[in-house]
């Protein structure tokens, strides 16, 4: 989650308080015309005039309009699961959690909930979710990954189990340095630094506040479908929506901080009549997914704070690591969708070009949630990249090889 956004928080919010209004108004004008005045009884009564007549088609359409606002996600998700059917036995995604549970007590009053998975001597891999999400977003590469890595999620403050900072800073700055609290976790083995959207924007602000971790503490970089600068610049529509980031997305992200109950009651309403997980699907997937994955990928939208949200979408504004790339002297692996539009595959092509040792390992078809629509695929590519990291593998160049030749088989 990006900070364009905000817009379609406020477009879908705004269309689903639209139609739970139109419902009732529907429905009130009908009752109010049901009462009639009886001279035999010489009072009101509620007589309805059935019939194909206006009285019952406001009954009907605000009674349907009222199933679509309170039930449509249930029609909406029935109708993707037929239209996006699953293999057999296929594992669907659910928010669990278990492993190792740790709390970790901040300096800015946060409090982090990590958790660590796989054998305690594995190679640690520490990933970070994207924004919006949680930890739970990992649940393919728990499944995928711990029989021989350590991996160690943790929630962003605000986020998840995590609580928010006191002076409410989700800087990318503060986020970094939470990242390299989370490092200490990893013990005396260098790890990898593995971050999905805003924890790829994490993980490179890390590496310009930390450069002397890179090599004794961490051994390797993955970024999956994110950005080197501030994400309204790379991704779709970025022209029109920079011109439109002063004078539009700023005083909406204010907005919902200081209305954050309401956009949250909004954000519920969207996700109970079926318009978030459309939008989900548009703009994350690109037509391999399960509807189960849409339905993973829709369910934490309602769950975190809309204030929480737009202060840190406040943080990528100012973010740029562009000056930072050139530095970064260890193996790194790019993950882009080649169909992302909310991080365009060009970010990953140009952080490939300046990150001296990258290799660029895109998923095809994909989009943004590329890491769950190919979760098969992508654990693959962490697992052979994190050998090569760690000096148990293959040469990087054999690696991206390997990958150019998938993209060419298509």
């Amino acid at each position: 989650m990006i900070p364009t956004f905000i817009l379609f928080t406020w477009l879908w919010g705004l269309l689903s308080l639209g139609l739970m209004g139109g419902a009732i108004y529907l429905l009130w004008t009908w009752y109010q015309r049901s009462w009639v005045y009886s001279f035999s009884l010489d009072r009101f009564v509620f007589l309805p005039d059935w019939g194909l007549n206006l009285a019952t088609t406001l009954l009907v359409v605000g009674v349907l309009l009222l199933i679509w606002a309170l039930a449509g996600g249930l029609l909406v998700r029935g109708f993707l699961r037929l239209t996006h059917r699953s293999p057999a036995g296929d594992d669907h995604p659910r928010q669990t959690r278990g492993g190792e549970v740790h709390r970790l007590r901040r300096p800015d009053g946060s409090e982090l909930q990590i958790e660590l998975y796989g054998p305690s001597n594995g190679v640690p891999i520490i990933v970070t979710h994207g924004w919006g999400m949680n930890s739970t977003e990992w649940y393919y590469l728990k499944q995928q990954l711990t029989d021989t890595f350590r991996l160690i999620v943790w929630d962003l403050p605000g986020l998840g189990l995590s609580t928010q900072p006191a002076n409410h800073d989700y800087s990318l700055e503060n986020l970094a340095r939470d990242l390299e609290a989370v490092l200490a976790f990893a013990g005396n083995r260098p790890a990898l630094l593995l971050g999905h959207s805003i924890g790829g924007m994490i993980t490179l602000t890390f590496c310009r506040l930390f450069p002397e971790a890179l090599g004794p503490r961490v051994a390797g970089l993955a970024l999956v479908h994110t950005t080197y600068t501030n994400p309204v610049r790379t991704t779709q529509g970025a022209k029109l929506l920079t011109a439109l980031e002063r004078p539009l997305i700023v005083p909406l992200l204010h907005l919902t901080i200081w209305l954050s109950p309401l956009v949250w009651l909004m954000n519920w309403m969207s996700y109970f009549n079926g318009m978030a997980h459309l939008f989900t699907k548009q703009s994350g997937f690109a037509g391999t997914e399960t509807g189960e994955q849409i339905a993973f990928a829709t369910s934490f939208q309602p769950l975190a704070s809309p204030a929480v949200l737009a202060r840190g979408m406040f943080g990528m504004l100012g973010y740029d690591a562009t000056a930072t790339l050139p530095q970064i002297n260890i193996p790194t692996l790019l993950v882009p969708g080649n169909l992302d539009s909310t991080c365009k595959p060009e970010a990953s092509e140009r952080m490939h070009q300046s990150i001296p040792s990258a290799q660029l390992a895109p998923l095809f078809p994909a989009k943004h949630m590329g890491l769950l629509e190919h979760n098969e695929q992508f654990a693959a590519r962490v697992r052979q990249f994190a050998l090569v990291a760690t000096k148990t593998g293959h040469p990087i160049a054999d690696i991206e090889e390997s990958h150019q030749e998938q993209i060419e088989m298509g």
